[in-house]
């Protein structure tokens, strides 16, 4: 379980996203000026890690649009992941924390597949140990096994792909996360042009969410759409 400190920290969450979206492919403007719009936490079972999904605004009127972005929290950098460091900050209790692009931690991409297994449960942003009921997952129906191994990640116009090898020889399963977020998209899954998108696959499971809009109304829609490769 991990344990929420309401502590400051230097720079901010939003201060280091801001300098990392303008060099993401699927961002759209010249620069940011994020505001969080919700998301959700899981738990890292060795209490190492921390693992945020978080959703946030940028741009103004019909230009607005809402990213997701999965960062993980730890004590020194991922091995062999220097591309998805999005920035360092001081903590005033935990101390410097190296934070990264969750799609490329295989923490988060391990505790993500337990929750589209139903072995986690996803958690409010701000409080400690306390589920949060606005996310909706459509679980695998197979699987269930303890650990994934991330095979490989892919950036594509509007989302990036998280390609993971189950234990038992199973084929391959990706799990899109759908970094710009569409409202209005939350349905089951049940074939290839499903919530987040057409995808070159049928969907197997999918987590879905809220978030705020501008004006200040709550919406919702995929976060993350699994699939697996035709044949």
């Amino acid at each position: 379980m991990a344990v929420i400190h309401h502590t400051p920290m230097k720079p901010t969450k939003l201060e280091l996203i801001a300098e990392w979206l303008p060099t993401r492919e699927w961002y759209a403007r010249a620069d940011a000026r994020p505001e969080k719009a919700g998301g959700f936490r899981l738990d890292d079972p060795a209490g190492e890690v921390g693992i945020e999904f978080m959703a946030v605004t940028d741009g103004e009127g019909d230009e607005t649009a809402t990213y997701l972005v999965p960062m993980t929290y730890r004590s020194g950098p991922v091995e062999g992941a220097g591309n998805a460091l999005i920035g360092t900050m001081e903590h005033s209790v935990l101390g410097k924390r190296w934070v990264h692009d969750g799609a490329h931690d295989p923490v988060l991409v391990a505790q993500l597949y337990a929750l589209l297994t139903g072995r986690t449960q996803a958690q409010a942003q701000s409080l400690t140990d306390t589920p949060d009921p606005t996310v909706a997952v459509s679980p695998l129906e197979a699987g269930g096994a303890a650990d994934v191994d991330l095979v490989r990640v892919t950036e594509g116009p509007d989302h990036t792909d998280v390609v993971v090898r189950t234990p038992g020889g199973a084929a391959p399963l990706t799990l899109r996360l759908q970094r710009v977020l569409r409202a209005g998209t939350d349905r089951a899954p049940g074939g290839a042009d499903q919530g987040a998108g057409q995808v070159p696959g049928p969907v197997v499971g999918q987590v879905t969410g809220e978030w705020r809009l501008p004006d200040g109304t709550t919406t919702r829609g995929v976060y993350v759409v699994a699939f697996t490769d035709h044949g």
